[in-house]
């Protein structure tokens, strides 16, 4: 049986008056060896272990902050960085800063990536599913990517 250790999947879950956002269970086993979350891309908040921020972390200290773009990213990352962990009820703190960074409220969705997950408000998520809908888009978006299946030999 082929088991994908990758976050994947769609959730609606609410915080609490404190800022905690519960995480799926499936999610949180792949958190068991840390977590850090930051600001994301296209108004969310991303989510990864420790071994990916680790891996994100290098690329960034890698490129030269002798370049405007790149001192940019490492302030759009690093600055918003913060190590979170799972509570024995299987939620993280959101800080402060970052739910105020996309407005997120009582409401959120967790939305797998792969190697990490992000958290939208509904009404910015909502903006998202619309635009994945879109079959026009989605056909140019997508006509260089070979899904014809498993390649062989």
């Amino acid at each position: 049986m082929f088991l994908l250790q990758k976050f994947l999947g769609t959730y609606e879950h609410s915080l609490d008056e404190k800022g905690r956002l519960t995480i799926p269970a499936r999610f949180r086993e792949l958190l068991a060896g840390g977590a850090f979350i930051c600001q994301g891309f296209d108004r969310c908040l991303m989510v990864s272990t420790a071994a990916y921020f680790e891996e994100v972390y290098h690329r960034i200290d890698a490129q030269n902050i002798a370049l405007p773009e790149a001192r940019l990213v490492r302030r759009q990352i690093l600055a918003s960085a913060f190590q979170v962990e799972t509570d024995k009820l299987g939620r993280i703190l959101v800080p402060q800063s970052l739910r105020a960074f996309i407005d997120l409220k009582n409401e959120a969705y967790v939305v797998g990536q792969g190697d990490y997950f992000e958290i939208w408000t509904p009404e910015l998520w909502n903006e998202q599913v619309t635009q994945i809908h879109d079959t026009e888009a989605n056909t140019q978006r997508l006509k260089t990517l070979d899904l014809s299946g498993r390649k062989d030999g």
